[in-house]
């Protein structure tokens, strides 16, 4: 594309988001560089960067590609990456007083449930008027298929009520803080990512955490953060953390 025929897609977006949303501002920049290389830069100024995505459908995901997936393992920012042709009871347009939102599902590992990752959840959630589906996937330990004693599905139910109970401590204090938000907690056995893929087809926002690394030339963003880009249904919000 031309660099006039970029201005003129540029002006053409802005006018149709300020014709959609009235009382945002809204400007626009045509930046010189590698893409991804400016994404990044750009996020050193911003509270949040929305990517597009190739929007390939469910089975082919988002697919983040060589700008998106370097952006999202680097950036120090939450990143959120959106499918085109959302619905608007899912978010994608109006507002949260004219538009039924569905939940924000927050995935959390309860081994490290950081501060950062369920306060972006909490505040979506309120922003948006909906509520908050909290999912945290647990699996036995591997003695479990070697030990008959172990195997008793009592140690099963045993452990999952344990899971839950911290899952509900861990919440605690973010309930308190966010009376608005009606939470649903969910401890669910298995693969983490399979349970959120599945919960993303009736959520207006996915939230995942990824661990910040410094090496300079990263693209890792974690099994599950992996998973989900590329099979969500619903926009994507990565979170970074330490």
């Amino acid at each position: 594309m031309t660099r006039h025929g970029a201005e003129h897609v540029l002006a053409e977006t802005a006018d149709r988001l300020g014709g959609r949303h009235p009382d945002l501002d809204v400007s626009v920049d045509q930046v010189i560089g590698r893409p991804a290389e400016v994404l990044l830069s750009a996020t050193e100024q911003a509270e949040v960067l929305v990517m597009g995505s190739r929007g390939l459908g469910v089975l082919g995901g988002f697919l983040a590609g060589s700008v998106s997936t370097p952006v999202i393992a680097r950036a120090e920012r939450p990143v959120v990456v959106v499918r085109p042709g959302g619905r608007v009871e899912d978010g994608a347009g109006g507002s949260p007083a004219s538009s039924r939102y569905l939940d924000v599902v927050l995935g959390l590992d309860l081994s490290r449930p950081c501060d950062e990752l369920i306060s972006y959840a909490f505040e979506a959630a309120t922003a948006r008027a909906a509520g908050l589906r909290v999912i945290h996937g647990w699996t036995a330990p591997a003695v479990f298929d070697h030990d008959p004693a172990a195997a008793d599905p009592g140690h099963r139910v045993a452990r999952g009520l344990r899971e839950a109970s911290v899952l509900t401590d861990v919440l605690r204090p973010w309930r308190g803080a966010f009376p608005q938000v009606e939470v649903t907690e969910q401890c669910v056995v298995g693969r983490a990512a399979h349970h959120l893929v599945d919960a993303s087809s009736n959520a207006s926002l996915l939230v995942v955490g990824r661990r910040m690394r410094r090496a300079p030339f990263v693209t890792h963003v974690g099994p599950v953060t992996h998973a989900v880009l590329h099979h969500a249904a619903a926009p994507v919000a990565v979170v970074p953390h330490l």
